[in-house]
């Protein structure tokens, strides 16, 4: 089964399950831990894979996993991938602020293109909301360059649902990308009856919460880097978690899969949530991600799953 599906109201087609490259040269984001040459064949394995989509980030590195990306799509056919980034980061002396102003988001556009040696970026995401630009304003730049042809859709991320509203008040924005997980429900309640209504796909971050939804720790596992102040991963609720992820193994088992591809298949029966993008540090976890979008879930089993994290 190769099933693609529409990027909201845009021509583009993917694959549901797409690539996240935070851990292709994120070296901000993973200090000392990345090897860059793993990480290109990481995205060759997707591409030779059947995984036409590429998610990376002004800020990852920064700058640096855009540049890695760039390098391997080279080998490839650029009309056969499906590439997106994302800006808003502005670095002032050692200050990080957001800038949606529509002048400093085509400076961001032309730098991405010119790092990734591509002529044009398949889809751009607002990274982050600023404090004071309007929301519509910065998607309308947007737009522009997508009359122009240097961008083909428009994304928006970590936006609250009103400031998605303001941002689609002519109806441009095609993507939202925000945090959404089994333990983390919120979005289902007003985000997704919007986005299904208004034709924009919702693409979940952290979509395995750091691992925890993926099977891999017990409850002597230890953990020192962000997921040490994760609620989710503090006493009593971690055990809890861990309780309702030994019965996705249950489940998993039954189906003759793994629990993070059970997961990552149960996502696509929300509205609006038609592509995930797990991140990988290796080849082999790309080829096993991949697996997620080819999965069947009976409606039992997604009810089943939706009771045990309602």
């Amino acid at each position: 089964m190769n099933r693609h599906v529409k990027l909201g109201k845009s021509d583009l087609k993917v694959f549901p399950v797409g690539l996240g490259t935070n851990a292709v040269g994120g070296h901000n984001i993973y200090p000392n831990m990345l090897d860059e040459e793993q990480g290109k064949d990481v995205v060759r394995a997707a591409l030779d894979n059947g995984i036409n989509f590429l998610d990376t980030a002004f800020i990852y590195g920064p700058e640096r996993s855009e540049e890695l990306v760039g390098e391997v799509m080279k080998e490839y056919k650029r009309d056969e991938i499906v590439l997106a980034t994302k800006g808003a980061h502005e670095f002032i002396g050692e200050r990080t602020v957001m800038n949606n102003s529509p002048t400093f988001l085509k400076q961001q556009v032309e730098d991405s293109l010119r790092r990734m040696k591509t002529d044009y970026i398949d889809l751009y995401y607002i990274h982050f909301p600023d404090k004071d630009t309007p929301k519509d304003e910065a998607v309308g730049a947007l737009k522009e360059l997508r009359d122009q042809g240097e961008i083909r859709s428009i994304g928006v991320s970590n936006f609250s649902l009103e400031q998605l509203k303001e941002a689609n008040k002519d109806g441009y924005v095609d993507v939202i990308q925000s945090e959404y997980n089994l333990l983390h429900r919120d979005a289902e309640k007003e985000m997704f009856p919007y986005t299904s209504k208004e034709n924009i796909t919702y693409i979940p971050y952290f979509p395995l919460e750091s691992g925890l939804l993926a099977g891999k720790y017990d409850t002597s596992t230890k953990f020192t880097d962000i997921r040490a102040k994760k609620p989710s991963f503090q006493g009593e609720a971690f055990k809890e978690n861990l309780k309702k992820v030994e019965k996705l193994r249950e489940i998993a088992n039954a189906y003759g899969e793994e629990v993070a591809h059970i997961v990552l298949a149960w996502y696509f029966s929300r509205p609006s949530l038609d592509v995930v993008i797990p991140g990988a540090k290796r080849v082999h976890q790309v080829k096993e991600n991949k697996r997620a979008g080819e999965i069947k879930l009976t409606k039992e089993t997604i009810q089943e799953i939706d009771q045990l994290f309602s």
